[in-house]
């Protein structure tokens, strides 16, 4: 499995509403049109960001369908799927067309809580059974549970071209050190982090599945693949430009943040559903401010 494709910058795709809260798919295609058209490497579907918990069954697949479309294999795309029942997440893996897609993103069971074999386990059995490669998402302040470096490099070694990769977001920089040094060739260390981002390609991460890459693909793509070639100096130059508005684009939590970056910018409606709700005037303004300054 040639993992290139999944380096540099991965957007995990926001989902456009209407105000009567359907899909609003004149609105996806500038979305995909703004990030194609400014330097993204791969598009990540129907991940949190894409608020994916909302949505039904028949929507996923119509979403999915439409996006293959829409992007005609102009960049690889990653689609979401994961859960906390193991023979649920593998059955939707079955019944799901997954054609056009070049991996699945599958993140660590919430809210159930399982330990470091459970987790083995849940990946093992995927892996097993799904005909894609997987990137597995390792986001403890979502989840609940942190997959631990050691248990990702015993996915990593076992299912070498199977397990591609990890989105790592627990946003500590020495768990992130020992998958680095000790992953087999060929496995990826994606940041989870866009704050983090810099810093964790500085010890060797290949990119980003980011949320700010929504909104500032350009200048977000520019950083990452700085960083990528070395040039540090300048990389941190757009680093520092940016994270103000990174900071602003999560105080009131993902996706209400991006989604009202997108909305400043004329691209989608500043929807979401609930439980998920907009942010305030003060931060939407304060958002605003922050894209102008750019």
């Amino acid at each position: 499995m040639d993992t290139v494709k999944f380096r540099g910058l991965g957007v995990a795709m926001v989902t456009p509403f209407k105000s009567s809260y359907d899909i609003d798919y004149p609105a996806l295609d500038r979305l995909i049109d703004f990030l194609l058209g400014n330097g993204v490497n791969y598009l990540v579907v129907q991940g949190t960001t894409a608020e994916t918990a909302t949505l039904t069954d028949s929507e996923k697949r119509q979403l999915a369908d439409y996006v293959v479309k829409k992007v005609n294999g102009r960049v690889p795309l990653v689609l979401g799927m994961g859960g906390n029942d193991t023979r649920k997440v593998i059955e939707t893996y079955q019944k799901f067309d997954l054609t056009g897609f070049d991996a699945i993103l599958s993140v660590t069971p919430y809210y159930n809580k399982p330990t470091q074999k459970g987790l083995y386990l849940h990946f093992k059995t995927i892996a097993e059974s799904t005909p894609l490669p997987m990137i597995v998402y390792n986001v403890p302040g979502r989840t609940g549970v942190n997959m631990t470096a050691d248990t990702t490099l015993k996915l990593a070694h076992e299912f070498q071209g199977k397990i591609v990769a990890v989105k790592e977001a627990s946003g500590n920089l020495t768990q992130m050190g020992y998958i680095l040094r000790d992953r087999p060739s060929g496995f990826l260390v994606l940041s989870g982090d866009d704050g983090l981002t810099l810093p964790q390609i500085s010890m060797g991460a290949d990119g980003v599945i980011s949320v700010v890459g929504n909104c500032v693909p350009s200048r977000f793509s520019r950083m990452v693949n700085l960083a990528l070639q070395g040039n540090f100096t300048d990389a941190a130059k757009i680093h520092l430009e940016l994270i103000e508005l990174i900071d602003l684009l999560f105080v009131e939590g993902n996706p209400g943040g991006v989604k009202a970056a997108l909305s400043a910018l004329g691209i989608i409606e500043n929807v979401l559903r609930l439980p998920l709700a907009p942010v305030s005037d003060a931060t939407f303004e304060k958002i605003r401010n922050a894209l102008g300054n750019l």
